[in-house]
């Protein structure tokens, strides 16, 4: 896992100048939640795209759509105007993903998930890749291979709300309170699934040969 991203949150004037239509507010937020937006598009990204396309550009595109769109914000928090940030930039890398891969992408629509827009399988393929991250010589390709599909399979094992609580807690790092706003849970929800999945994801990486010390207690 990287390094905690610094939680910093527009002001209460910022989400109201772009409730109503600022574009250069927009850009001025937009630039706030860069840092957090970036780590989502790198967790999310196919790992076929990486060293093809840019998440900067991914990044880009998304503010323009955003730019786009604008009048179509109407929540009155920071959280939730990061939040619709966060579902544009995932939508604009689905349709990156769908312009590279064409067919052979993972289908973000089929199974439509719970975080609103990947499916079951590419959170469990976008964990697996993070939690081999480590894994990056050649020597060990063919362990990396080996141990991914293993994972998988484990990570399959788990329920989907499990699946999407650690993606969004641990690797996009949203706080408990926006997990809980984008899965539609209350907060002491949100935060007991997040304490359950990550005790489940201890047992099934503990089945699987280094990464007992992956999440230590």
């Amino acid at each position: 896992m990287s390094n905690s991203i610094p939680q910093r949150e527009a002001t209460l004037e910022q989400v109201e100048a772009v409730r109503v239509g600022d574009g250069k507010v927009l850009a001025q937020v937009f630039d706030l939640y860069r840092d957090r937006l970036w780590q989502i598009v790198n967790f999310r990204l196919d790992h076929r795209l990486r060293g093809r396309v840019d998440a900067d550009d991914i990044l880009q595109e998304a503010y323009l759509d955003a730019e786009k769109r604008i009048q179509h914000f109407s929540e009155d928090t920071a959280q939730g105007l990061f939040i619709w940030l966060r579902l544009i930039t995932n939508q604009t890398l689905i349709d990156v993903h769908r312009r590279h891969l064409g067919t052979r992408a993972r289908d973000a629509s089929r199974d439509r998930s719970i975080s609103r827009g990947w499916s079951s399988e590419s959170t469990s393929f976008s964990l697996s890749s993070h939690l081999l991250g480590h894994l990056t010589s050649p020597s060990q390709a063919a362990l990396r291979a080996e141990l991914s599909q293993q994972l998988i399979v484990a990570l399959d094992s788990m329920g989907e709300m499990d699946r999407e609580v650690l993606a969004l807690r641990h690797f996009e790092e949203l706080t408990n309170s926006e997990t809980a706003k984008v899965l539609s849970l209350s907060e002491q929800a949100a935060s007991l699934r997040y304490v359950r999945a990550l005790g489940r994801l201890k047992q099934v990486l503990q089945r699987i040969p280094g990464f007992s010390d992956q999440f230590p207690a």
